[in-house]
């Protein structure tokens, strides 16, 4: 049985300060530094008149912030499970001086967005946590939707491999990098919890649906093992 909503919601609560570090990212993933400025970059050269983001599962805030010094004033709107995360987040934009933040905490499955209301999305290390397909094509529709025309769809995610041998060798690298951070302990850990709460699909399950939900264009930026950052353009 996978973890349910609320067992997922608790462990966030106590994790707060792994998500907190913009020099790093999230430690467990690979390369997310990496990810970090890729986005940023990308972002920029995208939609640099951009006026709105929307952060999903924002955590700590570390992609928003990333973002906000190549593209100041932006309107930023959050949502996470966590109120501990969505407080840490909204504190540390204040305290980069963003005017307008609108903080949401609940599940990006339930919760409204409208159309056409912002000019960016992020979903960092989120996705990952949907279940069955119908799932899937549900929020990335939401997605579109929401997105003003010309806008853009950043994802830096947990992603499976749809064929089996390399899926196992993927997640032995994986293994390996947590192995080299932390120790085999750490390893077993982050194997654990990812096991019991995410459901990742492959990097070309989810390109494939942007497309299906309208996204005009869609790109890879980066892939390593377990991980890739992607868009869709609108």
């Amino acid at each position: 049985m996978k973890s349910t909503v609320e067992e997922i919601r608790a462990r966030f609560d106590k994790d707060v300060e792994r998500f907190s570090n913009l020099e790093t990212g999230q430690t467990a993933t690979m390369d997310s530094a990496l990810a970090l400025d890729l986005i940023q970059q990308a972002a920029l050269a995208t939609n640099p008149q951009a006026r709105s983001i929307l952060d999903i599962g924002c955590g700590a805030g570390n992609f928003t912030l990333k973002i906000l010094p190549a593209i100041p004033g932006l309107d930023c709107t959050l949502i996470d499970l966590s109120r501990p995360m969505l407080d840490r987040a909204v504190s540390r934009l204040t305290q980069a001086g963003v005017r307008k933040i609108s903080p949401i905490q609940g599940d990006i499955r339930e919760i409204e967005l409208g159309r056409e209301q912002f000019d960016i999305i992020v979903a960092a290390a989120v996705l990952h946590h949907l279940r069955d397909e119908s799932e899937w094509a549900a929020v990335f529709s939401k997605l579109h939707t929401c997105l003003k025309p010309g806008g853009s769809l950043w994802v830096w995610d947990f992603i499976a491999h749809d064929i089996p041998a390399i899926q196992s060798v993927m997640r032995n690298r994986w293994g390996d990098y947590l192995t080299a951070l932390k120790g085999e302990a750490y390893r077993d850990q982050v194997f654990a919890y990812t096991d019991r709460e995410d459901t990742p699909r492959s990097l070309l399950f989810q390109c494939d649906l942007l497309r299906d939900c309208g996204f005009r264009s869609v790109e890879v930026l980066h892939k390593v093992t377990c991980f890739a950052a992607f868009c869709g353009l609108k």
